[in-house]
């Protein structure tokens, strides 16, 4: 078999010289010949396996690489595509790429799907299938979702916030966070289609659209043309809950609101990095959200105002509030909100809104940059549920902690924790309404976790420092987080005895073991590879990660979601990330099929 798969290749390969190179250089290795032999000459996104609610939108995409003819043959369940969606397909043949396209199409109805190709190759008649599940509709349980995502919150980060605000007594915890006091717990999986280890676009669009994509998408399939804005889309929850039931939808976070996590809500592109186009398509009717608050005005204002990013003089935030929107750039402004305001937008930062520390704490001017007036993830929860439960058709909301991830990137886990204990005392806010109503499900989830760890405790009472102040196993004294004003924050982040952590996956940088007043980078770029910043201090840690990358990076670790109310029995066990959407649409009993226009 294996001398017969060798053959096969080296048939293939003799296409050209270039490929007949790589294929003798894969021939060393199985796994690798493997993987090349598989790769097949017709993609088909939605890739095989998806899973689409019934009625959810999406746009059908099929590749024919190397291509001998435009002739492209496909078919649903036996029937020709375009006959089963009612809808004529756009073939084209560019080159040696054929393409079949249909968009904006659904499947009406729950069950199995097969999906079949057949073209012709420059190696001849080539054909594939792929399968598809549809999901039925369910009955109604919830009239509003409420998602907390804590960026890169792994189950240490959890554990970490937990100590410092709770701390321990004789082994047991002095008290639990809101998102560990909740009926249902699941373990989620993370990885995208294209690769073990994901980012926030790839991730938080698998919770928008119940669909995988690759690192940077977000609500799309990737296909192989260059432009970032013409991938195959799929329908996401803020698209989904406005079309069929007129709901009112919402995104908060303390990142800028055009980054990966707010974005994937209701964008499609696959490149996150679009930003502009983002801020620009949250004006879009049909995924319009009705509250916006975060940081990123900078891709909202025109190019004449100093700091922004657009390439254009359009203000957004003019269009915006000529659309009804009642606009707010400082906490003061969002805590005036008029009362009855069913519509809000809120940019607090140029960029990603500082952290807990820094903005509640410290207050370190030149840290802040001039914006001294941010409100908390507390105050942006509880003003966006309070707009937004005013329409009664319910409501979806989406609310990021997106610094724990920002801050675990710059090994800073101390300001990562305040951000996951300010995102904690955010779910309390929404318990809060919740137990009032009785008709929301709350969610709460990472979209990826990071590979720090607590290995014990640290402390130089006795005069040791660095790695030899690591305290482990029987040494590792509880730590002394004091929180006088009993806030859940603790004082300071640097008591006689703190936590120890350490970082599965960094570049080069220097260790001291203490909190830094200001925020610090551990890692620099200098001809083109990350060096230690030479600005720090402390025992030198060799990096275990590729040069080109100055920061602590993502890991694949399976991640925890824990729920609560009226359609919470669905998150149970391990489940894939697009499991996420999956459980929401289930709840509120999405009718995929209805459209209010």
């Amino acid at each position: 078999m294996i001398h017969g798969l060798f053959s096969c290749l080296r048939t293939k390969a003799a296409k050209t010289a270039a490929v007949f190179t790589v294929a003798a250089v894969l021939l060393t290795s199985f796994g690798a010949a493997f993987a090349l032999a598989a790769a097949p000459s017709i993609t088909i996104l939605p890739i095989d396996n998806a899973k689409f609610l019934a009625g959810q939108k999406f746009d059908f995409l099929v590749e024919v690489h190397d291509a001998a003819s435009p002739a492209i043959a496909v078919t649903v369940n036996g029937v020709a595509a375009d006959r089963y969606f009612g809808k004529a397909a756009t073939a084209k043949l560019d080159g040696s790429l054929g393409t079949y396209r249909i968009d904006d199409v659904a499947f009406p109805d729950s069950g199995k799907m097969e999906v079949t190709v057949k073209a012709a190759t420059a190696v001849g008649q080539e054909a594939r299938t792929v399968r598809y599940e549809v999901a039925a509709n369910n009955r109604k349980q919830a009239k509003n979702v409420i998602l907390f995502i804590g960026d890169g919150m792994s189950l240490q980060a959890r554990q970490m916030a937990r100590i410092l605000s709770k701390g321990l007594t004789e082994g047991k915890y002095n008290g639990l966070l809101e998102m560990d006091k909740m009926s249902n717990l699941a373990i989620i999986t993370t990885s995208g289609y294209d690769s073990l280890v994901t980012d926030s676009a790839n991730s938080a669009s698998a919770y928008a659209t119940g669909h995988k994509s690759v690192v940077n998408a977000m609500g799309v399939y990737a296909d192989s043309s260059k432009n970032p804005l013409d991938d195959p889309k799929v329908e996401n929850i803020v698209e989904l809950v406005k079309r069929t039931r007129g709901m009112a939808t919402g995104i908060v976070s303390t990142a800028n609101i055009t980054d990966a996590t707010p974005a994937a809500m209701v964008a499609h592109t696959r490149r996150r990095s679009e930003q502009n186009f983002i801020a620009q398509t949250m004006l879009d009717a049909a995924h319009r959200p009705d509250v916006i608050l975060g940081g990123g005005s900078r891709h909202f204002l025109p190019m004449s105002v100093p700091g922004s990013k657009r390439t254009d003089g359009r203000n957004l935030v003019d269009e915006f509030t000529q659309a009804g929107y009642s606009f707010s750039a400082t906490k003061s402004g969002l805590l005036a909100t008029p009362s009855a305001a069913t519509k809000m937008l809120g940019l607090y930062h140029l960029d990603n809104m500082n952290v807990y520390i820094d903005r509640e704490m410290l207050k370190t001017p030149e840290v802040l940059g001039g914006f001294t007036d941010q409100p908390t993830l507390m105050d942006m929860t509880k003003k966006a549920i309070d707009v937004l439960s005013r329409n009664p058709n319910g409501f979806f909301l989406m609310v990021e902690g997106a610094s724990i991830d920002k801050q675990l990137h710059t090994l800073d886990w101390q300001r990562a924790t305040y951000d996951t204990i300010e995102m904690d005392k955010a779910i309390g806010i929404a318990k809060q309404f919740a137990k009032q109503n009785g008709d929301t499900l709350i969610i709460v989830v990472a979209d990826h976790a990071h590979g720090a760890s607590i290995t014990g405790t640290y402390h130089e009472l006795d005069g040791k420092t660095g790695r030899e102040a690591v305290r482990i196993y029987a040494d590792s004294t509880w730590p002394t987080y004091a929180d006088a004003d009993k806030d859940g924050f603790p004082d300071d982040p640097q008591p006689d005895v703190a936590l120890a952590v350490h970082f599965a996956n960094h570049p080069d940088y220097y260790e001291d073991y203490h909190f830094k007043l200001k925020p610090t980078v551990p890692a620099i770029m200098a001809n083109g590879k990350a060096v230690a910043n030479p600005k720090t201090s402390g025992e030198f840690q060799p990096g275990n990660i590729p040069t080109v990358d100055p920061s602590e990076v993502h890991a694949a670790d399976d991640i925890i979601l824990t729920a609560q109310g009226p359609g919470a029995e669905y998150f149970t066990g391990i489940m894939d990330n697009t499991e996420v959407f999956f459980g929401m649409v289930r709840a509120l009993g999405i009718d995929g099929k209805r459209s209010l226009k």
